[in-house]
Parts: C-alpha cells; sequence; structure tokens
C-alpha cells in the first residue's frame, strides 16, 4: 500500500519545534487526535535502536493502547525514521524554511485493515494538534 503523506508549517524555529516533537513533557500535551483522548505517558529514548513509547486512552477510560516504535535514524533537527511494532515505517522530516518557520512532513505506511482516508485524518489531526500546541507555547 502506498504511504500518506502529510505536511504542515508551523511559525516557530525548528529548534523549538523539534523540541516540542521529541521530548515526553510536550508529547504529552499534543499526541492525541481529539479532546475525548489523552496521552498520559511518554518515554522516548531518541537513537538508533532507541525505542519510544507513547500511552494513548480515551479520557473516559474505556480504550487504550501504546503506540510503540523504535528508532531507525534520527539526525537532529532534520530527520526521525522509525518503524511501528507491526513493521510499518514512519519518516519525519523538519525543513527551516527561515528563521522562525519550519516545515514539518510526515510519511507513514497505512495500516491495511483500515480505511485509508480515516487514517490520513487522524494522523492529521494529530500533527495539526502538535502545529497549534508549538505555536501556542
Amino acid at each position: 500500500m502506498e504511504p500518506i503523506t502529510l505536511e504542515i508549517t508551523i511559525l516557530k524555529p525548528i529548534s523549538q519545534v523539534w523540541e516540542f516533537f521529541t521530548e515526553p513533557t510536550h508529547i504529552t500535551n499534543w499526541n492525541f487526535a481529539d479532546d475525548s483522548w489523552a496521552c498520559p505517558s511518554a518515554e522516548n529514548d531518541l537513537r538508533v535502536g532507541g525505542q519510544f513509547n507513547y500511552r494513548m486512552e480515551q479520557r473516559d477510560g474505556d480504550f487504550g493502547f501504546d503506540f510503540k516504535g523504535t528508532y531507525d535514524e534520527v539526525i537532529p533537527e532534520e530527520k526521525i525514521s522509525y518503524h511501528l511494532e507491526d513493521n510499518r515505517k514512519v519518516q519525519v522530516t523538519f525543513e527551516e524554511l527561515d528563521a522562525s518557520t519550519t516545515k514539518v512532513t510526515e510519511i507513514f505506511d497505512p495500516e491495511e485493515s483500515q480505511p485509508r482516508e480515516m487514517q490520513r485524518e487522524g494522523w492529521y489531526a494529530i500533527i495539526d494538534r502538535f502545529h497549534k500546541y508549538v505555536e501556542n507555547n
């Protein structure tokens, strides 16, 4: 299945965008698609071979899951590549457009069991929440 690509432009310097994307204290504030969900914990060993685990839960406690992966490539303030537990690949690039503007591009392999557009919308909702969190902090 062809990868899905998402792009978003954030009006903040690349160093701040990188920090907010990779630091667990920030990840827990934005890593969920809508207000009925939360990310109560995040662990992130940001190095090749390192792993991450972001806990995602519905706020009402009905359902939750661990979003886990292993890093394949880490180039600070430039690129992160990882694979998920089911071996789907994800690549995130950070491009400095000018001193106060950063473009973030996510390319991910979709799940075969879920509708493509639903996955695009869900991942976009999270990256858009990230965008708003960075610009408001």
